[in-house]
């Protein structure tokens, strides 16, 4: 099953980071994704640009309506993610307790959601 480990951290105190200490973190998580790669249980991953960056877009009652963000005021904000291939909802939570995010942020891991489909769709 695929599993999305979704990082969250606080975009203004990874600002406050030296480079040095980002390019250390950046360097843990290449390590990670080198490991799943090894293991065979990497499928994708990236991280985000700031919620600066970002746009929501909407449709009601027939007209969309797109709005540049950020959002919403919070303590932590979706930085990047993994997409992993794991045997288990334990084997997924033991690689998100390995990404740096555990020690400064939050890392959320939900299964994603298997859909059939249909043969035409194929």
């Amino acid at each position: 099953m695929d599993y999305m480990l979704l990082i969250y951290n606080d975009e203004q105190e990874w600002a406050s980071f030296s480079d040095e200490e980002r390019a250390e973190i950046r360097r843990e998580y290449f390590a990670v994704a080198d490991e799943l790669r090894a293991a065979g249980k990497y499928v994708a991953g990236a991280p985000l640009q700031p919620t600066s960056t970002a746009s929501r877009v909407r449709t009601r009652d027939g007209e969309t309506m797109i709005t540049d963000g950020p959002f919403a005021e919070s303590k932590e904000q979706l930085g990047g993610y993994f997409l992993v291939s794991a045997d288990s909802v334990e084997e997924a939570l033991e690689w998100a307790a390995r990404l740096p995010a555990t020690r400064y942020g939050t890392v959320e891991v939900r299964p994603v959601l298997e859909i059939e489909l249909p043969v035409a769709a194929r």
